[in-house]
């Protein structure tokens, strides 16, 4: 074989082998008729083969070139494949998207959000890893995900934050005295057994300030990190919670039910990514559909939570 084997004289075959002529080959390929038969003699002495013999006024391939046409065309297709993820790349129909979340929201909402986000977007794939705020952190400043989804975050330098401020809401079983009720304060929780957050956690903090305003006695019953198991345990009748509303409203058709709670006290997500790794369409587009899925749970006091802490 002699010289270098181009695509473009893969493609000038492959128009030949379609139009049974050269000068309509080269109308295919936007090129003029002498250009086309360059292309064709020197892949003719590249493989050191005859490509095409003259049959009833049409040129048709030779025998051995027919027996590499499959392969040149499987070379064309994966060329116009990588062609094509390029050009959807900076479309973010393209690409991989790293998410690193809370336990909780892998099992829940976010499923139900990146469903919607892939609809669309057939060569794009995604990795969700959930783990504690920690690790997450972690994760995002050595730049090994694009983005995560945590809670209690106080600032990094090297993390770009988003702050999304939920609404609060008291779960207790179905039935309980306390669907007699349009809010829940903490006078209204005055004797229950109370499922809560981690002891010393920003937001179980302010839920409990609320309660040292209130002179009522949070009567703790357990400590658990996760709003889920919150409303596992709420749901089979083992005490009252608060949580954010939109694990209420997760579990609401699951043998509980929920009130806003009052005062109005914000769990408050952030959405983190690297600040010195620019990011991708695709994670900016996943990060705004995200943000947006939660706009009808959103409290208007952001940071409360954190200033009451201060």
């Amino acid at each position: 074989m002699k010289g270098h084997l181009q695509l473009r004289q893969l493609e000038a075959l492959s128009a030949l082998a379609t139009t049974g002529s050269i000068s309509r080959a080269a109308e295919l390929l936007g090129i003029s008729q002498p250009a086309a038969s360059r292309l064709l003699a020197d892949l003719s002495k590249h493989l050191g083969l005859p490509l095409y013999h003259r049959k009833d006024g049409r040129l048709v391939l030779t025998s051995e070139v027919r027996h590499l046409m499959p392969e040149i065309r499987r070379v064309l297709e994966s060329m116009d494949n990588i062609s094509q993820a390029a050009r959807n790349i900076p479309m973010g129909k393209a690409g991989h998207l790293r998410i690193a979340c809370l336990p909780g929201f892998a099992v829940s909402h976010l499923p139900e959000v990146i469903s919607e986000f892939l609809q669309g977007r057939p060569d794009v794939t995604v990795t969700i890893e959930p783990d504690r705020p920690e690790r997450i952190l972690e994760w995002i400043i050595g730049e090994q995900y694009d983005c995560g989804i945590t809670d209690g975050f106080t600032g990094h330098p090297a993390i770009e934050e988003r702050k999304i401020a939920i609404k609060s809401a008291c779960i207790f079983p179905k039935g309980h005295r306390l669907e007699a009720l349009d809010e829940v304060t903490p006078a209204d929780l005055a004797g229950e057994k109370l499922i809560h957050d981690t002891i010393g956690s920003i937001y179980h903090r302010a839920i409990a300030e609320a309660f040292d305003r209130a002179h009522v006695k949070l009567d703790t019953l357990v400590e658990t990190r996760q709003f889920t198991t919150a409303c596992e345990l709420v749901s089979l009748g083992t005490g009252v919670s608060i949580v954010s509303e939109l694990d209420a409203r997760t579990y609401q058709n699951r043998g509980l039910s929920y009130r806003p709670f009052a005062p109005d006290i914000p769990h408050e997500l952030s959405l983190v990514r690297p600040l010195n790794q620019p990011p991708s369409l695709l994670t900016m587009e996943f990060l705004n559909q995200f943000e947006d899925s939660l706009l009808y749970l959103r409290s208007d006091l952001v940071g409360t939570a954190r200033q009451m802490k201060d």
